[in-house]
């Protein structure tokens, strides 16, 4: 019994030492969210961030994922969504982007220069608010943080900066909302175990395929990269209708409370212990998983319309920047 104990200890601290980073939901999520949004805007407001979107350097590799012979409409549908996956490509080895999930202390929250700036910035995408369980005292939580780059992206896509710099705001903005209602991406748990924190769920180690708590819950909607994004739509189908009231709560604050709470009630629950695993998700909590990613997908996609509506400021025949 006790050398068992031992491996299984040795197996959970392998794979803390060999996680991955936080991606928050995956390329089919992010494109979820994405074409649950593209459904609420107006064919001028569809034509604007389309022209954005040309500006973007992956531009060339999107247009070559569409088939041929698909319409204007479902090309631009098509970018709009992949363009969802942008933050998350730029991570990659080979992307020519670099950095970690620390931020350089110099950098603040404000910094917002566009494409010129190949820093890969993977500490925008999530908030650590920490919380215990077992009364380990919490860390300090370091910015700048997905919440405080949406409200800059969105304020910045509102302005009369030039359009490059607004389509580098775009293709953030369609990722971070998103990432802020992943309830991983605002809390991480402090424990005995980890007392700096789990990673957002990246250090609890889970059974399966899948292996991290984290990867788990970005899988949620189903598994693919960029070109899936026809898995992306059929996965839109399935998304219940977003709660009107909360669809209209334009705070950034509130959206990143409410994936912070659902956190605490809803992942870090059983089977999920007070430790780092090795844990095994019974069919209840990852049906319990699947219907809190669909609901927050869901409502992702309505507030980032809403968002993009205001900050394009678009008629029906033009759009005011």
């Amino acid at each position: 019994m006790m050398r068992r104990k031992i491996s299984l200890a040795l197996t959970a601290l392998f794979f803390v030492l060999t996680v991955t980073p936080a991606i928050a939901w995956n390329s089919v999520g992010h494109m979820t969210v994405a074409y649950a949004a593209y459904q609420q805007l107006t064919p001028a407001e569809q034509a604007r961030v389309a022209a954005l979107l040309k500006l973007n350097p992956y531009y060339p590799k999107w247009i070559a994922l569409v088939p041929a012979g698909a319409s204007d409409a479902d090309r631009d549908m098509y970018v709009f969504m992949m363009a969802a996956t942008w933050p998350d490509e730029i991570k990659a080895m080979g992307s020519g982007y670099v950095g970690n999930d620390n931020p350089p202390k110099s950098e603040l929250p404000t910094l917002n220069v566009g494409y010129t700036d190949k820093q890969a910035h993977k500490y925008w995408h999530f908030i650590n608010t920490p919380f215990s369980q077992d009364g380990t005292p919490l860390h300090a939580a370091a910015g700048p943080n997905t919440g405080q780059k949406i409200a800059l992206f969105r304020d910045a896509l509102a302005s009369s900066e030039p359009d490059a710099l607004k389509s580098y705001d775009l293709v953030w903005l369609l990722h971070l909302v998103g990432d802020i209602h992943q309830p991983l991406h605002c809390s991480t748990r402090d424990t005995a175990a980890s007392p700096k924190g789990d990673l957002g769920g990246n250090s609890v180690v889970v059974t399966g395929p899948l292996k991290e708590l984290h990867a788990a819950w970005d899988d949620a909607l189903g598994l693919g990269d960029t070109a899936n994004y026809k898995t992306a739509v059929a996965a839109a189908a399935k998304l219940p209708p977003p709660d009107t009231k909360l669809a209209t709560d334009a705070n950034v604050d509130d959206w990143a409370a409410e994936s912070f709470s659902l956190a605490k009630s809803d992942v870090y629950v059983p089977p999920v212990g007070p430790a780092l695993g090795p844990y095994t998700l019974d069919a209840a909590y990852t049906a319990n998983k699947l219907k809190i990613a669909q609901q927050r997908v869901s409502l992702a996609g309505a507030r980032l319309a809403t968002l993009l509506k205001t900050a394009l400021n678009c008629g029906q025949q033009a759009c005011a920047n």
